[in-house]
């Protein structure tokens, strides 16, 4: 089917506005490239110490130099439940790319930090900051300058977007993701929802609330409902850097198994093949693709965030107003929590990836002509993936989703509009998720309670101070301010006023992520307070409306000549670490800039 009109003016516009940055960054990568691997021009010294620990085999292929080497970056930890399966990978990929040919080395390790063991903790504050780390770390990883190839082991929600980051400042080399998967399902999403909101309003104790989070996360994988994480896994998809078809079979399956295998495989025969890197795969197009991928699910606001910080590593320049242009034309067709019942396993049994790319495909969505890591245009990630006699083969999808309340045709969406919307006002810029907000709560037209962290709006909850209609708005909770994180204990409560027939909404310069729910909620606010936002200038009983259908967000008076209220910088800034990040909240960008650290490089 012809592409669809909007498709190609996004991505020109896109290409238009980056066309100086983007030829900078193809110079760079081919001077990278015709300097090749280093292995056959540094010192006898240097190439010593890079293969002393390999046995003797291994070692004797690199120094021959006929062997490709394959790097391998991992973000393990076993504390992470979808970064533990990763404990056992290297190996498996050492002997899988030993039998192609090749050699694999872990170059190195990355952090990985889980937000749902920070949530309204501290160390919440660095969550965001850890992406940019990441990528500086796989950068360092690969900085050596021995390899020919790169296997990214990574999942959660900072980790993939920093490794995407990392990776493309090696960007002449080839690229492979390695997830890992979703756990089993457990307790459902709705009756997690529902106990959550019970304990908030003080129902339920902290036991039947800790037995509730247990059985939903409660083994190896990725959490499953429809976050920033199994976002990430989608969108390595729509964008070629997976082995097509492996986001979501789950840990320690002979599936599993098979794909890890196969990326070790492919990424000796790109290197062999001396393919295009990463960082030349990825123009405007690749990522057009991952926006429209993650407006389709109703994915993560984060990413709003993450694909502009990540494409600007690729001298790509995204901006707020292409997911804005996009969501206006890409229909729904999924319906995971927090926008439905069903978890990813749950969608990928109604046909996964495979069914969603190929109707999006089939409806002129993506561009199907885009290099991909398998060798083959998008659409080979049209396709299923199943093991014919142990081996991993692929097969068209079925032409009908096994479950309608979770996965839809193109001709049939849930929406006609995607999940996210962009608002814009004399408050400022900001990010929504509607796809999870029921069409009578996306407007509301109430007074302000203005609240400095989230701390404040559930002690204000807790003493019963949350009366009538009103817009909650919490501030200094951006990128210069505190690291922008995560405000996820502000749901339950929100929630509970709404059910009790109040109007709602939530107006922040901090973020929300894939866990937002039902509530509207303007988020990733720019400028923020802490940068002499409007928002800095906010009184409780100011009225504010948010119109989320007409893209508006605005305070119903002139306060420009109002003082602003002045963010306290120690307040959030001394001890669990927070104060080593202090240089990075000083220069980051704005949320519409990716509220990176790192930026576009020259």
């Amino acid at each position: 089917m012809k592409l669809h009109s909007v498709l190609e003016s996004t991505a020109a516009a896109i290409a238009s506005r980056s066309a100086k940055s983007r030829a900078a960054y193809l110079a760079r990568l081919a001077r990278m490239r015709d300097a090749g691997t280093g292995r056959g021009k540094i010192g006898c010294a240097n190439l010593a110490h890079g293969v002393a620990a390999c046995p003797a085999d291994d070692k004797a292929a690199l120094v021959a130099g006929d062997a490709p080497n394959i790097a391998i970056v991992t973000a393990y930890n076993d504390m992470l439940s979808a970064h533990q399966p990763f404990e056992t990978y290297p190996q498996a990929i050492k002997a899988a790319v030993r039998a192609a040919g090749g050699v694999a080395q872990v170059a190195g390790g990355v952090p990985a930090m889980c937000d749902g063991v920070t949530q309204g903790r501290k160390g919440m504050e660095m969550s965001l900051f850890s992406r940019d780390t990441i990528a500086m770390s796989t950068a360092i990883a690969l900085s050596h300058d021995i390899f020919d190839a790169v296997l990214c082991l990574g999942v959660c929600d900072k980790i993939v977007p920093g490794m995407v980051m990392g990776a493309l400042s090696y960007g002449h080399l080839p690229a492979i993701f390695v997830p890992a998967g979703p756990m089993t399902s457990g307790l459902g999403n709705s009756e997690k929802s529902k106990i959550r909101q019970l304990h908030a309003e003080g129902k339920v104790d902290r036991a039947a609330l800790l037995a509730a989070e247990s059985a939903a996360y409660h083994g190896p994988g990725t959490c499953t409902f429809y976050g920033t994480a199994n976002s990430n896994q989608l969108l390595m998809e729509a964008m070629g850097l997976h082995i097509a078809g492996a986001a979501f079979p789950n840990p320690d399956t002979p599936m599993r198994a098979a794909f890890t295998d196969a990326a070790a495989h492919r990424a000796v025969e790109l290197a062999r093949a001396k393919a295009k890197g990463t960082g030349e795969m990825l123009d405007e197009r690749a990522w057009v693709n991952a926006i429209v991928a993650l407006l389709a699910t109703g994915g993560s606001t984060n990413h709003t965030i993450h694909l502009i910080a990540m494409a600007r590593l690729a001298g790509i320049e995204l901006n707020w107003d292409d997911f804005d242009a996009l969501s206006r034309v890409v229909p729904l067709l999924a319906r995971i929590y927090p926008n439905g019942n069903a978890d990813v396993n749950r969608f990928a049994a109604a046909g996964g990836t495979a069914f969603l790319l190929r109707e999006l495909i089939d409806g002129g969505l993506l561009f199907a002509d885009v290099t991909t890591a398998m060798g083959e245009g998008l659409g080979a990630y049209a396709r299923e993936p199943w093991l014919d006699n142990g081996r991993l083969a692929w097969r068209d999808p079925p032409r009908d989703s096994a479950d309608r309340d979770v996965l839809r045709g193109i001709s049939e969406p849930f929406d006609a509009q995607g999940g996210i919307r962009i608002l814009a006002g004399n408050l400022g810029r900001a990010v929504t998720k509607i796809s999870a907000v029921a069409a009578d709560r996306r407007r509301i037209e109430a007074p302000a309670k203005v609240f400095a962290d989230q701390a404040e709006l559930l002690a204000a909850f807790g003493a019963g101070q949350l009366t009538g209609d009103f817009v909650a708005v919490v501030r200094f909770q951006g990128p210069r301010a505190n690291g922008m994180p995560e405000l996820h204990k502000l749901i339950p409560p929100l929630g509970v006023l709404q059910d009790r027939g109040q109007r709602v909404a939530l107006v922040t310069d901090g973020r929300m992520s894939g866990a937002s729910g039902k509530v509207l909620a303007a988020i990733h606010l720019s400028p923020e307070g802490a940068a002499g936002g409007p928002i800095a200038r906010l009184r409780d009983g100011d009225m504010i409306r948010i119109d989320a259908e007409a893209g508006t967000l605005e305070i119903l008076a002139d306060i420009s000549a109002r003082e602003p209220t002045i963010f306290d910088p120690v307040r959030d800034a001394d001890g669990w670490g927070r104060e080593l990040f202090a240089s990075f909240r000083a220069v980051a960008g704005t949320s519409e800039e990716g509220a990176s650290v790192i930026g576009a490089q020259p």
